[in-house]
């Protein structure tokens, strides 16, 4: 079978996985510290041998409990981390051209392979610079290339935004996003970031104690969460449509603005935190550009602030949650079934460009 199966265990560390990834999809994999992902990660990779079980990818056994076990360079298995890893005394061409040229490519069709990449990622006027001449976010734009230049049948990608700064890592995110859309290979997604599962991947996978969890579509799992570690997750609100000039249209016409990454017409979210809805008896006018009207379905004390749950008239179907403060919550008397009004500012919402 096509795409990557797994069911595997690894006693050492109490993992015991299944899961699979369609032929072109990308897997996001999510959870706390220790429930699994790097043990996951290693164990498709081949560093890690399972203690039984078996992983196939595109109809090669990998590992099994017949003593079949292919070596991590045979394969075909490519892996993006936090740190780029470049070669220090190599150029950005030369390390590109490395994976194929250690898998027996010329040197002509590994520089050909190499040039390619950097302008799929945008670093073709960097060919000729040193690792240390690069920003952080230009080096993960060619380790991205360099990974994907020995054209392995499975990216492993682990935390590849985790170690950029707030600039570098939407831009990592856009390029990541169209090259794995552009290659059709599976790919896994190890994350702690919900952007990173909503912007890239299909699915999702839930790991906790070494479990899966649950899974489902990405959207799905971040917006109505089944485990406990998806519960914390879901602290954003998500408002799911199509993506305009200044915001996101969803699918009753209303326009949610935000701050826009994401090309023109493509599916798209709008995202926010609780904390930056403001909850009113009655429309409070003035500058903001996302008012609405709404119903008050659940009000519910979250520590030293009270969190409300209301539906909007529009845009309809998505409900909003607002974290007040108690004495606010006491005066505006909120109750289930009261009419309020929301505001939200539009520099306090994302409009990210999803799977």
């Amino acid at each position: 079978m096509a795409g990557l199966e797994v069911a595997v265990r690894f006693a050492p560390r109490d993992v015991d996985l299944e899961l699979s990834v369609a032929p072109g999809e990308v897997l996001a994999v999510l959870g706390p510290n220790g429930a699994g992902k790097s043990t996951l990660l290693g164990l498709l990779a081949g560093l890690l041998r399972p203690t039984a079980g078996r992983v196939v990818l595109d109809g090669e056994v990998l590992v099994d409990d017949r003593g079949t076990f292919v070596p991590p360079h045979r394969r075909g298995v490519g892996l993006l981390a936090q740190d780029a890893m470049l070669f220090p005394h190599l150029d950005v061409e030369a390390n590109v051209a490395f994976g194929p040229r250690s898998a027996g490519a010329s040197r002509t069709h590994a520089r050909e392979r190499a040039r390619q990449l950097l302008g799929d990622v945008g670093m073709t006027p960097f060919a000729g610079r040193r690792p240390h001449e690069l920003s952080g976010g230009q080096a993960q734009r060619v380790a991205i290339a360099r990974a994907l230049a020995a054209e392995p049948k499975l990216l492993l990608l682990d935390e590849p935004m985790a170690a950029l700064d707030v600039t570098a890592a939407p831009e990592v995110r856009q390029v990541l996003r169209r090259v794995l859309r552009g290659t059709g290979r599976c790919a896994v997604l190890v994350t702690h970031d919900p952007l990173d599962a909503l912007a890239l991947a299909d699915q999702v996978v839930v790991l906790e104690a070494g479990r899966v969890a649950e899974r489902g579509p990405a959207q799905q799992v971040l917006s109505s969460p089944k485990s406990a570690f998806g519960a914390r997750l879901a602290g954003l609100v998500l408002i799911p449509g199509t993506i305009t000039a200044d915001g996101l249209a969803t699918a009753d016409g209303t326009v949610v603005h935000g701050l826009v990454t994401g090309a023109v017409g493509e599916r798209g979210v709008a995202l926010f935190s609780p904390s930056v809805v403001s909850v009113h008896a009655s429309d409070p006018g003035g500058s903001p550009r996302n008012r609405w009207s709404a119903t008050v379905l659940d009000v519910a004390p979250r520590g030293e602030v009270v969190r409300v749950r209301a539906r909007p008239d529009a845009p309809a179907g998505h409900d909003v949650l607002a974290d007040i403060t108690v004495a606010a919550a006491a005066e505006l008397d909120l109750v289930p079934g009261g009419p309020v009004h929301l505001v939200v500012k539009a520099t306090a919402v994302r409009i990210l460009a999803s799977a």
